[in-house]
């Protein structure tokens, strides 16, 4: 798989949540690499400052939006405001997550549970409400949510991140049903074993450097989010291994 940039993605503009670190952080410097305007979407003001200077260092272009997806009306505001700026939008990365908390599921804190539905779960929805009409405008609109294998096994200690992982591949899978006759499609990506924080924090006597990188990983969605790519309500999982 090749690091050297296309233009696969000229003039598409692209929001992409979670955006200030790992798979989010990585996929926005390849996609603004490849021409895409790039609306990086997290909570720390600073992560997406360091993301917008190496985008605008290497030739790219971004907009920041710092916000906690949990401030519904601002999801809202920000699908106004790119269909004032853009008319239209073309991709949607639905990165950002919370792993919740590694437990018994009758020990979960209930603000613990709350908050990993909210981001997990309820953030997503509030996206598809705000964004479809963009991505209907769009030629070809394409919209990618990151999910795992942890919602569809039963797994001990794993329960509020399966729980809105199960929940978030349901919603997604509805919605691609719900669009079929349209120019939108809306799929579901399984990073696999990444090189993240979330990673380190679920499994944290993990050599990092035995999974793939952030960059690998981001290599294997440009093609998905392609006008040429027609799959819609799948579950893709990310190669493994660099070949």
């Amino acid at each position: 798989m090749s690091d050297a940039p296309t233009g696969k993605l000229q003039d598409r503009i692209a929001v992409i949540t979670g955006a200030s670190r790992g798979i989010g952080a990585a996929t926005a410097k390849l996609f603004a690499a490849e021409g895409a305007h790039v609306i990086l979407v997290a909570r720390t003001q600073g992560g997406l400052e360091e993301i917008d200077d190496e985008i605008r260092g290497a030739g790219g272009t971004a907009t920041l939006v710092p916000m906690d997806l949990t401030d519904y009306d601002k999801i809202d505001q920000m699908g106004a405001t790119i269909y004032e700026r853009f008319g239209k939008l073309d991709i949607l990365i639905a990165n950002a997550g919370l792993l919740g908390t590694m437990g018994p599921i009758n020990h979960i804190d209930p603000k613990v549970w709350e908050q990993t539905l909210a981001v997990n779960v309820t953030a997503n929805w509030r996206l598809i409400r705000s964004v479809d009409p963009l991505l209907r405008l769009s030629d070809a609109g394409r919209a990618i949510f990151m999910t795992s294998y942890a919602g569809q096994v039963h797994r001990a200690f794993w329960g509020i991140y399966a729980t809105s992982k199960a929940a978030l591949d349901m919603m997604v899978g509805t919605y691609a049903e719900e669009i079929k006759q349209t120019n939108v499609t809306a799929n579901l990506f399984n990073p696999g074993k990444t090189r993240t924080s979330m990673r380190a924090e679920a499994y944290p006597g993990e050599d990092p450097e035995t999974v793939k990188s952030p960059e690998f990983t981001a290599q294997q969605l440009v093609d998905l989010v392609l006008a040429s790519c027609k799959l819609n309500g799948e579950f893709i999982t990310a190669e493994e291994t660099p070949e």
